[in-house]
């Protein structure tokens, strides 16, 4: 016994040498395993929790599913992980998810600073709220690479306190100093049009370039375009009523599930009838299921595909809105069906519905054009002067 501890491969010392380093794999191995399924959910953009997360539950939730996916389908992951790992260091619960989410957030942080090095760049930013109305603002930055290709890349949410210029400008400045950027090497600034971030004397693209006057402020032409078509289309009364009568026949129409199929099936028979008379063409990805979209105040865009819609399905919808005021639940459904069968084929609401779109489909063309990663200020400039005439 003494002559084999006296031997250098079994010494006490080289034993605990192995079993430390075993460990030392096996909870690599363990790390490694719990990284993954986060880098993934993060990627993927997906939540974490499930609702139940005991033993007994058929769903854990998405981290603790995917862990288990692993589990069974590789032997070296099974063997230290979950009902294999010590009890006290099983890396699943929710606060060491967390901690490493937070360490990938900083690694990377990290590599965009490193990717954007000594270079200028400008900054995007947006204020919302969350669901747990807290005030929070988007950072995001540009910047040219070496290569030659604009990159964009969000940076992080900053929570403010208030929404104020002063409290914005503050926001920045401790995001930029965490990760060692200047506002010397700021070149461009792009916000809403509220008046918080673009205002001429006290918003917060006022108060950067005091600091620094090559920090240009640019308004995105996309959302100008917006802005202007929802000012215009307010300030004129027949536009205005078209609009919200658009939006009635929409509600009535897609009112219930009931009303939606009846939509559809009308409208499938209607195509089918058209194929077959050679009115529409037909081939793969031709004709599909199609169903009346809701517009949103917010995206004035979103009424262009609401009035294609509307004009693809115009008979179909004249026929459930008649269906409704025959077979309506109530004397109110039936006469407000009735009045809008008729009100929406007259020639003023029809001559609207065309001019509407057409004068849409420019702007939108435009605004898709606006959008383009590859797209400049000069030839910006250009399309909305092309667009204009």
């Amino acid at each position: 016994m003494y002559d084999d501890l006296l031997k250098p491969n079994q010494s006490i010392q080289s034993f605990h040498f192995k079993q430390t380093n075993q460990a030392r794999i096996e909870y690599r191995t363990h790390l490694n395993a719990s990284i993954d399924c986060i880098r993934f959910l993060l990627r993927q953009g997906l939540v974490f929790r499930g609702h139940d997360e005991s033993e007994d539950s058929s769903n854990q939730g998405n981290f603790l599913e995917l862990l288990r996916f692993l589990v069974d389908h590789n032997e070296d992951i099974k063997a230290v992980t979950l009902r294999n790992a010590p009890k006290n260091n099983m890396l699943i619960s929710p606060a060491i998810q967390k901690e490493i989410v937070s360490a990938a957030t900083v690694e990377t942080s990290k590599a965009i600073i490193m990717e954007l090095g000594d270079a200028f760049f400008s900054v995007l930013i947006d204020e919302s709220r969350d669901i747990s109305t807290k005030e929070q603002m988007a950072v995001a930055l540009w910047y040219v690479d070496k290569k030659g290709h604009i990159i964009e890349r969000f940076l992080g949410i900053e929570h403010v306190t208030d929404t104020s210029a002063l409290s914005l400008k503050a926001a920045v400045e401790d995001l930029f100093c965490r990760h060692g950027l200047s506002l010397s090497r700021l070149r461009g600034q792009g916000y809403d049009g509220a008046s918080n971030m673009q205002g001429q004397f006290n918003g917060l693209k006022t108060l950067i370039m005091k600091e620094n006057e090559s920090a240009y402020y640019v308004h995105c032409f996309a959302h100008q375009l917006q802005l202007a078509l929802v000012a215009v289309a307010k300030n004129h009364n027949k536009i205005a009523t078209f609009f919200n009568f658009v939006a009635i026949v929409v509600n009535v129409v897609g009112g219930s599930c009931k009303r939606q199929d009846l939509l559809r099936e009308k409208q499938a028979t209607r195509v089918v009838e058209s194929v077959h008379n050679g009115e529409l063409p037909s081939g793969q990805g031709l004709n599909q299921e199609t169903s009346l979209k809701r517009s949103c105040d917010t995206r004035w865009s979103s009424h262009y595909s609401t009035l294609i819609s509307l004009i693809d399905m115009f008979p179909s919808i004249i026929d459930v809105l008649d269906t409704i005021a025959e077979d309506g639940a109530t004397s109110e459904q039936k006469g407000e069906a009735e009045h809008l069968s008729h009100f929406i084929q007259s020639f003023g609401f029809v001559f609207n519905l065309h001019l509407m779109r057409y004068i849409l489909g420019v702007s939108n063309e435009l605004s898709q054009a606006l959008q383009r990663k590859d797209q400049d200020i000069v030839n910006a400039v250009k399309l909305i002067r092309m667009s204009k005439e």
